[in-house]
């Protein structure tokens, strides 16, 4: 059921290249936010000034511009809650914890580090909780003069409620967190720098954010989010508690999580190799959610007709990334002739294209490109599937040569230039039935009859259909490179 109502919002942190974890992320707010006709926001997290960078800002805008992943308030369209950008919201945030200060939900905290590190120590050795243990939760005026005088600079803290915290999870169904595993926590460093813990849930309170769709590693983080969201509400700055859902781990090789340093987690491999938009996000979809049990290739129009957060499934999800080339494939094939020559344009040219751009031949191309689309997993493919139409040789590749120059090469490839050249070069069937009778007349079936013609006329053992390159390659230059090949046997 549609609800305008719904506000979620996308939140990365710019720090390095946009990773496929995120981005299944931003996609399922954004599946749900257009399911229900509510709003994606989109929000910067840039507080941390050391990580932070306008590269990798920048990188996340063109990341979810080119996978269509649109969003109704954030940077560059603004909204009625902007500036959309943390760095810019530190007067909100520094009031805000001013404000939890006076009302007594929050406390200055003076323990220095080592104090803390010799406390959990010794609540480990004791077998109690380790967490913090409210030291300075009733500090007196006077021991915090001593504190002063002595030169601390206290942390400012949040002071968790005294019994559970219980929440129903949109993935994970009811969760109760107890007071022992969730103790108060700094919001504010001593520098005066606002922390995550107080800017993501003010930012979430200010925005009228309904639900907060995260991934597994923030749960830990909700109860304590919930309690100062229960304050917010008191001090009339939040209207309500959002719904959360966390989505379940993305999983890599060797059982663990998927990580930025994993090479197939970086959301530019698959834009460089040549994925669609739309292939690769129905594919990261399917991490946690499904369609139906007997479909996974689906458009994005139909995922946003079927998406809800509530069939995601809490189980880890494991990237397989030959299932998200299957499903690429599926979405090249489902092109337009003319959206898919279109789309395969940018591999035809430098840097990818190995051939003089005066060589390449557009009329080739687009006479080649049916019998291409039927057969890539991704649009980089392209371009060592074509590139024997517009290189003057063909490439070297000598693996390919030795597997296809077996027995006696020589003979066979002179029988098939013979008929090869006098054939009707019309049609494919005829150039097919002139090497199947050479190898006929050389006992060989077609498949150990064709694989030297198309290595010499190629140079590779694999490729698109054999005899409809030919014809399109045409006569002269097909003849011209058996010679070629022949001459090198003979060397």
């Amino acid at each position: 059921m549609a609800n305008a109502n719904v506000r979620v919002r996308f939140c990365p942190s710019p720090t390095g290249n946009p990773h496929v974890g995120l981005v299944r992320t931003a996609l399922f707010n954004w599946a749900f936010a257009r399911h229900h006709g509510g709003t994606m926001v989109f929000r910067i997290e840039d507080t941390d000034a050391a990580r932070d960078s306008e590269e990798s800002y920048q990188q996340l805008l063109d990341s979810l511009r080119w996978l269509g992943l649109d969003w109704d308030e954030g940077p560059e369209v603004g909204g009625p809650h902007a500036p959309y950008r943390q760095s810019q919201r530190m007067d909100i945030y520094r009031n805000i914890a001013q404000k939890l200060l006076d009302g007594g939900y929050a406390y200055p905290c003076y323990c220095t580090a080592e104090e803390l590190d010799a406390r959990r120590e010794l609540a480990r050795r004791e077998g109690r909780p380790s967490g913090y243990d409210g030291q300075c939760r009733t500090v007196t005026a006077e021991q915090k003069a001593v504190y002063e005088a002595e030169g601390r600079e206290p942390i400012i803290r949040f002071r968790m409620p005294d019994e559970p915290i219980t929440f129903t999870d949109l993935v994970r169904g009811e969760l109760t967190f107890t007071p022992e595993n969730v103790p108060d926590y700094g919001i504010v460093r001593a520098t005066g720098a606002p922390l995550y813990t107080l800017v993501n849930p003010v930012d979430d309170a200010l925005m009228e954010i309904t639900h907060v769709l995260r991934g597994e590693d923030l749960l830990s983080s909700t109860p304590r989010q919930i309690a100062l969201y229960k304050a917010l509400i008191e001090l009339g700055i939040a209207k309500e508690i959002p719904a959360f859902g966390h989505l379940p781990y993305v999983m890599g090789e060797g059982n663990k999580k998927l990580s930025k340093r994993d090479p197939q987690s970086s959301l530019n491999l698959y834009r460089e190799r040549g994925f669609l938009p739309e292939g690769l996000l129905n594919y990261l979809s399917l991490l946690g959610w499904s369609f139906s049990a007997d479909q996974d290739v689906f458009s994005v129009a139909e995922l946003i007709e079927k998406f809800d957060v509530k069939d995601v499934n809490a189980n880890p999800a494991r990237f397989d990334i030959k299932k998200a080339e299957a499903i690429n494939a599926d979405h090249i094939r489902r092109l337009d002739e003319k959206a898919f020559i279109e789309a395969c344009e940018p591999w035809l040219k430098a840097p990818y294209a190995n051939w003089a751009p005066e060589d390449f031949d557009r009329a080739a191309w687009e006479a080649i490109a049916p019998y291409a689309q039927t057969r890539l997993t991704a649009l980089s493919d392209i371009t060592a599937n074509v590139d024997f139409l517009f290189l003057k040789e063909p490439v070297q590749d000598e693996a390919s040569w030795a597997k296809a120059m077996k027995g006696d090469p020589a003979a066979l490839l002179t029988t098939a230039r013979a008929r090869l050249e006098a054939a009707d070069w019309s049609g494919p069937d005829s150039l097919k039935d002139a090497v199947l009778k050479a190898g006929e007349e050389h006992g060989l079936k077609l498949g150990k009859a064709q694989a030297p013609v198309r290595v010499a006329v190629t140079g590779r053992t694999v490729g698109l259909p054999l005899f409809e390159s030919l014809q399109i390659l045409g006569k002269d230059r097909t003849l011209a490179r058996i010679d070629a090949a022949l001459a090198k046997l003979a060397a």
